[in-house]
């Protein structure tokens, strides 16, 4: 079992027989064709499908009928099953002898009285020639870019660092009854500000862990309201994108060429 960020004994078993010294090394990936393609083109070879699961209680918390807040024991259960799952990826990536790994999924499957299943999947890869690819904290760095993507990161002269994230929970006001024979149309005020400030709340954690990371930017930013089980007045703004540091401060980008079709 996965007790503390231990990797379970039949995982290690499917890890040695990925790994490059080991007598017949297979390597396993999800990435497309293309993506394979473009991935060996920037440089790396991929060496195994790498994971991490985190079974998690999320619970539920009691908020105030008529009040906007953040519900906080939801926001750190939530983001704290998902770190969870990313931390045993990257063990299995160290495992592994990997720089880094790409085309990182972070899905969560809600089951029965507040039990989910988060998941992390991507394919681990090392570089083909040495460097210093790994993050601030000496582990592989993650990224959620498609292999398109990671490829054309590394053409203009960024690597990543790691896959940031923020979340947060929250319970949006209910209106009166008054209220709400009131706003039959326009703008319901309580709605906006709750969504707004939940928003807020989320981006500027993934800023706060780029910032950890000492990151230049952060890209492929993406803003998501996923579907739970909380109810209508309970919503979660989950932020991750893949913060990215310079190469080199010389880094030009070659300009395309183009083809003119020949004349018959």
């Amino acid at each position: 079992m996965t007790v503390h960020g231990a990797i379970p004994d039949n995982a290690m078993r499917r890890l040695r027989h990925m790994r490059p010294d080991s007598a017949t090394p297979l390597y396993t990936s999800d990435l497309s064709v293309n993506e394979f393609l473009l991935v060996r083109e920037a440089g790396f070879r991929p060496l195994g499908l790498v994971m991490g699961t985190s079974i998690y209680q999320v619970g539920f918390q009691l908020a105030r009928w008529g009040r906007n807040q953040e519900l906080g024991m939801l926001s750190w259960a939530m983001y704290h099953a998902r770190e969870l799952a990313m931390t045993r990826m990257q063990a299995e990536a160290d495992v592994l002898g990997a720089d880094g790994i790409v085309a990182v999924r972070l899905n969560i499957t809600f089951r029965a009285a507040g039990l989910a299943d988060f998941i992390a999947v991507g394919t681990a890869v090392k570089a083909d020639q040495p460097g210093n690819w790994r993050n601030n904290a000496g582990k592989p760095f993650t990224s959620d870019l498609s292999g398109q993507d990671f490829w054309t990161l590394l053409q203009a002269g960024h690597a990543p660092l790691g896959m940031v994230m923020g979340t947060c929970v929250y319970h949006i006001a209910h209106q009166r009854f008054w209220q709400a024979m009131r706003a039959q149309i326009g703008e319901i005020p309580q709605f906006t500000e709750a969504l707004y400030d939940a928003r807020e709340l989320a981006m500027a954690r993934m800023q706060a862990e780029a910032q950890q990371l000492q990151a230049e930017g952060i890209v492929g930013v993406k803003l998501l309201a996923p579907p739970h089980y909380w109810g209508d007045h309970i919503t979660e703004f989950f932020a991750v994108g893949t913060a990215v540091k310079s190469l080199r401060n010389d880094h030009s980008i070659a300009k395309p060429q183009l083809v003119l079709p020949l004349m018959g």
